[in-house]
């Protein structure tokens, strides 16, 4: 059995373990909260050389980023495949992963979970209510605009759940832990599709596992009673 390090609140670590749920891959799951001074195990730089979750170990075998752990195990357990055959689908795929990771999460995710989480909750430091209104008004309807204008189907890519819906949904839980909503009369293909993934068995499997972390933190859950 394979184990999955990280938090299970992580945009990241929700993807590997949405994977490894949706392969039928059995994992263990082990709590490593980086920035918590003392919580990640004494072998943590050896793991993780970026010192980032989430990490996967498969036997004497290690990675430590989310795309590849996914990727991984893909080729695993081929069945369902998250990266499709067909070469303009299988770029499409990679593409999404990389605009999840590289722009939703980092110009949008990451900056709202640190001023509304990290800061007043970990660090005790107040909010920043003009980085806030900064990623709300200048940053993120560019992305909600794009992301509407490519679904034309339940999925981001062909006619079954990828790696591109995988990590882009995944982002969007967490916004919507946070507070945020996705406007659906402004963004109506964005919302349905994402309260439609949220319903598959992988992410409702994921999503009620990591329900205790979500709760202990405070966050809401009420946008999934609407999946």
């Amino acid at each position: 059995m394979l184990t999955i390090h990280g938090v299970p609140l992580s945009v990241h670590t929700r993807k590997a373990i949405v994977a490894a749920i949706l392969k039928k891959i059995d994992y263990r799951f082990e709590v490593v909260i980086p920035i918590i001074p003392g919580n990640p195990p004494a072998d943590w730089s050896t793991l993780s050389p970026t010192g980032l979750i989430p990490v996967m170990q498969d036997g004497d075998f290690t990675l430590a980023d989310s795309t590849a752990i996914c990727l991984y195990l893909d080729r695993k357990q081929p069945a369902p495949p998250i990266c499709p055959a067909d070469i303009r689908d299988h770029a499409r795929v990679l593409w999404f992963d990389a605009y999840a990771g590289g722009t939703i999460f980092r110009h949008v995710v990451h900056p709202l979970f640190v001023q509304t989480v990290v800061g007043p909750n970990i660090r005790n430091v107040p909010t920043d209510k003009a980085v806030v209104d900064d990623v709300l008004m200048n940053v993120q309807p560019k992305i909600l605009d794009y992301l509407d204008r490519q679904i034309t189907g339940k999925f981001l890519v062909g006619d079954a759940m990828t790696l591109a819906d995988i990590a882009i949904v995944s982002n969007f839980i967490v916004y919507q832990y946070l507070g945020f909503e996705i406007d659906a009369a402004r963004y109506p293909k964005l919302a349905k599709y994402l309260r439609e993934i949220a319903a598959t068995a992988a992410f409702q499997r994921a999503l009620a596992d990591e329900r205790p972390f979500v709760d202990q933190m405070g966050l809401k859950r009420d946008f999934l009673s609407a999946a």
